[in-house]
């Protein structure tokens, strides 16, 4: 699996463990192991170009997902298809103002905002109540897994 991470940011940002957490997330929705993902941290400035650009919005955002191939995770017992993934887009101040209203570090914020993005390029969305639980009650079950991973 290609993971590329690149920080466009003057924030310190351990890239490895977005690779790493990235990488087990992908494994848990068992895509192809020769898929590609990209993912960039951008600044305020960047991430409020490419909001308006993309999504017609105003001001900065904290995750921005672009599919690229459509990857799905294969149904149970099916196997997995190749291809590019798509990239996601951090931007590391909004995920710290984030971080203080919601009681939790930067770091936890980015590891949620990657897991969200990578959802979103699997084409998991949380438009409607119903998806919204799938997607959110997904992403605390993937977070929860990889945090109990990473301290065994």
């Amino acid at each position: 699996m290609t993971i590329e991470v690149n920080n466009e940011t003057s924030n310190e940002i351990d890239v490895k463990v977005l690779s790493d957490l990235s990488r087990f997330v992908l494994d848990r929705m068992r895509i192809h192991p020769e898929a590609e993902l990209a993912i960039l941290l951008v600044d305020p400035d960047t991430m409020e170009e490419l909001h308006v650009q993309w999504m017609d919005e105003p001001g900065p955002t904290d995750v921005l997902s672009f599919p690229m191939d459509e990857l799905r995770p294969p149904p149970e017992g099916g196997e997995p298809v190749s291809g590019l993934l798509g990239d996601v887009v951090l931007c590391p101040d909004v995920a710290a103002t984030q971080a203080r209203t919601s009681g939790h570090s930067t770091d936890d914020e980015l590891h949620l905002l990657t897991t969200h993005g990578i959802l979103h390029l699997l084409g998991y969305d949380h438009a409607e109540p119903e998806e919204e639980r799938e997607m959110f009650g997904l992403q605390n079950k993937l977070l929860a897994e990889w945090k109990s991973a990473r301290t065994a």
